[in-house]
């Protein structure tokens, strides 16, 4: 049985700990909010940059007929060019922190069935990882890390991140001709639970494009542009991947922080329970040690009488 000086560190040590898993708590939950409002922020930016497609789009179909250039479809993504060694590039958003629960492996499990049934074998597969903690689950499943970046810490760090990467996006489609890439991160489902998903990020879906081109225009007023469609549609195309990456950052944080959450709550019974356990036991450790006392100070006063 501990003793009454080891229990009491005992019930000081868990209401330590429990004070530490309120606040993680509270912050885990003020970090969904925030992120799922950055993510709702962009809904209006994204139907403008569609607006804007939809213009360019149509105006270059009714110029050109087939409305692409040569140039036009290289920078949607919609030709192929010969494949080399490496032709499809997978970016898995993971995280940089723990104590996120099964965060990290659920995700690695996801992309890597999804990556099986796409059937690509190891030579044409470069993975990159965002997060150092999801490296270790797909190293352990045989695959390869090509490149490896830090998670975005706070909102005001997407952007630059965002930026990197598509950067590096450019620079891979240049260097090493990577003609597909995928997204794979886990998105919030719940307060308290996230579930997986995948996302083409290239080549552009050609159903999405006919489908942008073939809304209708809402105003009275007819819309127009004057610089070069090609120039237009690269700049456009460069926001709608902005909004992408920047949205599966977002997802994925606000994920991250509800694995948190869920594994602070699951945290905070355990320690209500043991802290209810050795306040317990103290209490019976302490009238037991009264008891004693008061017997031995009934008995000295019996044998002195």
């Amino acid at each position: 049985m501990p003793s009454i000086q080891l229990l009491q560190r005992k019930i000081h040590t868990a209401q330590e700990l429990q004070a530490v898993v309120k606040m993680m708590k509270v912050l885990a939950a003020l970090n969904i909010h925030q992120y799922e409002q950055a993510v709702t922020s962009l809904a209006e930016y994204n139907h403008t940059i569609e607006m804007a497609l939809h213009v360019v789009l149509k105006a270059t179909h009714e110029r050109q007929g087939a409305g692409r250039t040569e140039q036009g479809r290289q920078i949607w993504g919609l030709d192929t060019p010969t494949l080399p060694s490496t032709s499809c590039g997978v970016i898995i958003f993971g995280s940089d922190q723990g104590m996120c629960g099964q965060f990290n492996e659920q995700i690695s499990r996801y992309a890597i069935a999804e990556l099986e049934k796409l059937n690509i074998s190891p030579e044409q597969l470069a993975i990159f990882a965002v997060g150092s903690r999801i490296i270790s689950h797909l190293e352990t499943a045989g695959y390869a890390i090509k490149q490896t970046f830090p998670m975005a810490g706070s909102l005001t760090e997407i952007t630059s991140m965002v930026q990197e990467i598509l950067l590096q996006i450019a620079e891979w489609r240049d260097s090493q001709q990577i003609v597909r890439i995928f997204l794979f991160y886990n998105h919030l489902h719940s307060n308290t639970l996230c579930e997986p998903y995948k996302l083409q990020l290239l080549p552009l879906d050609r159903r999405w494009l006919q489908h942008i081109e073939s809304k209708k225009w809402r105003s009275r007023t007819l819309p127009t542009f004057t610089m070069p469609s090609d120039v237009l549609i690269a700049s456009l195309l460069r926001q709608y991947f902005f909004i992408l990456l920047y949205r599966a950052f977002g997802e994925s944080l606000a994920g991250e922080n509800a694995s948190r959450l869920a594994s602070m709550q699951v945290a905070e019974k355990n320690i209500a329970e043991r802290l209810t356990e050795f306040t317990s036991q103290f209490q019976q450790q302490r009238q037991t040690a009264i008891t004693d006392e008061l017997l031995e100070i009934t008995s000295a006063f019996e044998l002195s009488h």
